[in-house]
């Protein structure tokens, strides 16, 4: 066969970025946020957890949401998803016929280039890749712990919440009825707790502001406007919802910040549409404010 043959029937290279994007922006035209759906559904073990890796580490950014996404569509309780590899190396087996989730990570790759004067010049190049993992309960002769389904638990307490939040040096002000990040004082404002559904809508709110307040020059220095000149509202937006969703679920809280999120979605699909690397980029800079968060604050064992 010749390359001209051979060219022609080879499979186009998949784009992992088109994939997500095309979900989640599926989602967000159906009126639901993506980061919020696991615990919109009714589930039996009450809302999940961080999906976890076989090692027991919760997985991070984007595969976050891609997993309680997947989680949720086929009903699985069990937190914990694994590659095919690592199901045999533990002494279980993928039951036929069952079909993997894919999840991402990103990955980097130098290269040495002349530049304009003729000098040397190492690059670095980041890459997208992905690989398929499966739910534990998708597989077969795992220990039992694996196929454990977590309870719902309690709510974290307001005073639990408000003992983290005291350690972050954040500044806070009570407001009339605005909750919001000053970036001019470095203050984040809240209206009383009175002025909310409940102490856990509180902390919600709360935790969304708290990733705001992480973009300041002295914290994580976070600037969408220079990628996303007309769009960088909007992306910080997703930033700060899938941030208080990932802390939320670090916490002991459910995602519950927005009440009236359809003034936000039709602004989201516009920029989905315009950007297919807008999402991910807001999971990737999402995680790092999580990071930070709970590196300056840690949560008590």
């Amino acid at each position: 066969m010749s390359k001209q043959n051979t060219d022609r029937h080879r499979s186009p290279r998949r784009d992992i970025a088109a994939d997500i994007n095309a979900k989640i922006l599926a989602d967000l035209e159906s009126g639901v946020l993506p980061w919020r759906k696991p615990w919109d559904g009714a589930r039996v073990g009450g809302p999940p957890g961080l999906p976890l890796r076989a090692s027991g580490e919760p997985y991070r950014g984007i595969n976050v949401i891609i997993l309680w996404n997947a989680a949720c569509e086929a009903n699985y309780q069990a937190r914990t998803w694994l590659t095919f590899n690592q199901a045999l190396q533990l002494g279980g087996a993928v039951r036929k016929g069952e079909k993997g989730q894919a999840i991402v990570y990103y990955g980097s790759s130098t290269r040495t280039r002349t530049d304009d004067a003729g000098d040397s010049v190492e690059e670095t190049l980041r890459f997208l890749k992905s690989y398929v993992v499966f739910n534990a309960e998708q597989i077969d002769g795992l220990d039992g712990d694996f196929y454990t389904v977590p309870g719902a638990g309690d709510a974290c307490p307001l005073a639990t919440h408000e003992a983290w939040f005291s350690k972050l040096d954040i500044a806070r002000i009570q407001t009339a009825d605005l909750a919001c990040y000053i970036p001019s004082r470095d203050v984040i404002g809240m209206p009383p707790i009175a002025a909310f559904d409940s102490a856990e809508h509180y902390a919600q709110t709360l935790n969304h502001e708290c990733v705001h307040a992480t973009k300041a020059p002295h914290r994580l220095d976070r600037d969408f406007a220079k990628r996303y000149p007309e769009h960088h509202y909007y992306v910080e937006e997703i930033c700060a919802e899938l941030g208080a969703a990932y802390l939320s679920a670090h916490l002991g809280l459910s995602p519950g910040h927005l009440h009236d999120h359809s003034a936000y979605i039709d602004h989201w699909v516009k920029l989905l549409k315009h950007d297919r690397r807008a999402f991910l980029d807001a999971a990737a800079k999402a995680q790092v404010a999580v990071d930070w968060l709970l590196n300056k604050s840690p949560i008590a064992a």
